[in-house]
Formats: structure tokens, sequence, C-alpha cells
């Protein structure tokens, strides 16, 4: 299978590369590396993986049209993909929509813009591609309330969608690394047609939710602890049974969720995007990218999981990379589980998806897309990924349709 392998032809992710630096890839161009800068690129590494960072520019507005409403971006992988998406820019917009492309070039693509521009609009040279479409829960035009859910790091800000009719099933989604609970709103439309009421969360240190001691990320091993005391949340506003959606470490967030909350007996199920399974083939599969000597993924990961490592990573406490293991870890499961994964993925690769849905086929169904690249299955075939989920969901009995029948 080794879906890896066909994603490394496409190229590492722009905001990885961005994060590591230009000095990491010339530090890996070399032909020999002492023990010393092995250990300090290692090192270099594991820090950045769990220090949280701001969204950075991934390609450039090379052209903006507003008489045709069209812009022309520097083409890349993203860029260039069927289906409708956003730009964060700079200037007198800082988001839009797009939609599809009109246009390609070896260099650039033009694309249909769905959010207005004027003809005296000014948006940066750099940006940023997003398979988040929505950026604010207003526009999907469904009644919300913002709540604060306690946690042990305090108030956790959520915007809970309340289904159309009373229900006691609820829909909790957890958004990626890097990004917030914006990520998410894309999946609200569809729980909302099934009769789910939507509760979408943050959690430490996402720049939303407060700040952890250490400030730094837990990879899922800490942040799951603030998703659970919001389930606890919607079990006391009358929740009995309850479908976790994860999308990349999202995904990892639920699945250590899954194994560890004291409220796994209203679980009915759990949905993935283009989900985090074992972060060791995660970082494994970056270093590869980025052409780095093979031991600087073993450094970083030592770092990381060892209590030497926490002077150096600020993490306070070591990284449980067995723990967040679930392939090895798939004897544990016992809800039912829908992934979604391209096999083109070029950020989380889809092996332990595989390997996951091999080791527990009883539990674990998987949707493999091509094309579609990181969590930006909805945007590239929008009625594939929405008739999947619902079809999933009606045959687990969680939807008011099924269960009204049933």
């Amino acid at each position: 299978m080794k879906n890896s392998r066909r994603a490394a032809r496409i190229g590492a992710s722009p905001v990885l590369r961005g994060a590591l630096g230009g000095a990491l890839v010339g530090l890996a161009a070399a032909t020999a590396l002492t023990t010393a800068v092995l250990g300090a690129v290692g090192i270099r590494v594991a820090r950045r993986v769990v220090t949280p960072a701001a969204r950075r520019a991934d390609t450039r507005i090379l052209a903006l049209d507003p008489a045709s409403q069209t812009v022309t971006l520097e083409r890349n992988d993203d860029t260039a993909l069927p289906g409708r998406y956003g730009l964060f820019t700079r200037g007198t917009e800082d988001y839009v929509k797009l939609g599809s492309v009109l246009a390609e070039s070896d260099g650039g693509v033009k694309r249909k813009l769905l959010t207005h521009i004027g003809p005296d609009a000014r948006l940066s040279a750099e940006a940023a591609f997003s398979g988040w479409y929505y950026d604010r829960p207003e526009q999907l035009h469904l009644p919300f309330s913002s709540q604060l859910i306690g946690s042990a790091v305090g108030p956790c800000p959520a915007w809970l969608f309340p289904a159309e009719e009373e229900t006691d099933v609820w829909c909790i989604q957890v958004h990626g690394r890097g990004t917030t609970r914006a990520e998410c709103l894309r999946a609200v439309p569809l729980m909302h047609s099934l009769g789910l009421t939507t509760l979408i969360v943050s959690y430490r240190n996402d720049g939303e939710a407060p700040r952890s001691r250490t400030g730094r990320y837990g990879l899922g091993s800490t942040e799951w602890r603030d998703v659970d005391a919001a389930i606890g949340f919607a079990r006391r506003s009358g929740a009995r049974r309850v479908v976790l959606m994860g999308w990349s470490m999202g995904g990892a967030i639920v699945l250590q969720l899954a194994l560890g909350s004291a409220h796994r007996d209203i679980i009915a199920g759990i949905v993935l995007d283009s989900p985090v399974v074992d972060w060791r083939v995660v970082l494994d599969y970056q270093a590869r990218l980025m052409n780095l000597p093979k031991p600087i993924a073993g450094v970083a990961i030592a770092a990381l999981e060892s209590d030497w490592g926490t002077a150096f990573t600020r993490t306070g406490r070591p990284i449980p990379f067995d723990r967040l293991d679930v392939v090895a870890r798939a004897g544990e499961l016992v809800h039912p589980v829908l992934i979604l994964h391209s096999d083109d993925d070029g950020f989380v690769p889809s092996d332990a998806s595989h390997d996951l849905a091999v080791a527990r086929p009883d539990l674990v169904e998987l949707e493999v897309f091509e094309g579609a690249r990181h969590t930006k299955l909805w945007n590239y075939d929008e009625r594939r990924w929405t008739d999947r989920i619902r079809t999933w969901l009606e045959q687990r009995g969680v939807t008011r349709e099924v269960a009204e029948e049933a």
C-alpha cells in the first residue's frame, strides 16, 4: 500500500516547510552531519512540532481582477484543486471565498471569486490557501450560540448549533493543529439536516481556548481532556448519544477521547477526516519529504517522548507516543469509526488509516479519496463526502429519521 511514497512525489506541506525554515533544508542537503548537529536539528524539529504557530503564507496572488471577479494564484498542488475553498489575505479583505478553476498555466491558476471584491480592493501578494470555506458561523445562516466549556485550563469557547427539533443526539467537532473552530463549519449543515445538534469546540493552546502552563501541544495526549469536558457539557444539556468528529490532529484528540473518556458510554460513533492515527508515521513521513537524514525524525521523537527532552521541547512532560499510536491500540476500540482520507494527503499520510481499518475491520470503515489533499475532501467532492457520512450515520441509527422509524 505505502501511500506515503505516492504522496512524497507531491512535496512537503508548505506549512511545515515554513515552520522548520530554510536552515533545516540546508542542513539536510549536507552529505555528512556530525552527531551533535543531528541532535540539534532533531530537537529543533521536536520543538516546532509542539509549538503553536501562526498561519503562514503558502501561495502568492499573481493577479486580481475586480471587473471579472477573478484571482490568479501561484500554482501548487492545493491551489489547482477543483471545488470551493478560502484564501487568507491581508489588505481590504482578510478572507475571501474561492470558486472553480477557470484557467491554468505552468505558473498560475485563475479562480472565480465567490466573495465580491470592489474596484479599489487591495490584497497583499502573500496568501494562505484554505479548505475552511466558511470562516464565521454566521455564514451558515443557521441559529447558533456562543458557549464556554469549563475545563482544567479554564473556559474554552464553543459554538452550539441546535437541531431544528429537540434531540438527544449531538455531534461534537474537534479541529486540527494550527487551526481554529472555523475549520469544522463545513460539516454543520450536514449534521443539521440529519437532526443532530452540533457543538464545535476549542482546546488548550489553539489560540482561542486558554493557554496551558507550558503553552505547547500535547498532540492529543492532553487536549482530549478539554473535549471530554465538552461531552460533559453536552450530557448535562440533554445529550444521550454523541457522534465525535475530528479533523487532522483533531482525529488524534478524538481517538484518545474514545479510549480514555469517562463518557465512553454515550459515544455512538466517530467520524475522522484526514486524521492523525499514529504520530510516528506522520513525523517520519514529513522528514522524508524534506529530505532530512533518517535519524532526524528519530531524534525528534526521542526528545519528545523522554524526560530529558522536556528541557528542550518545553512540553513539561514527555509525549506518550505509544499511547497515541491507535493502530497498536486497535484492540481497545469499542466504537464504530468512519475514516475519510486521501491517499495523496500531502501532510498526514493515509498509511495508518489503512492499517487501522485492516486491524479492526469489524469497527473501522475507510473511505479512500484520490487527489483531495489534506482536510480538503469536502471541498474536492462535497457530494461524495456528504453522502458517505450521511449513509454511515443512518446505518448507525443516530439520525432523527432513523431513530423515529426504529
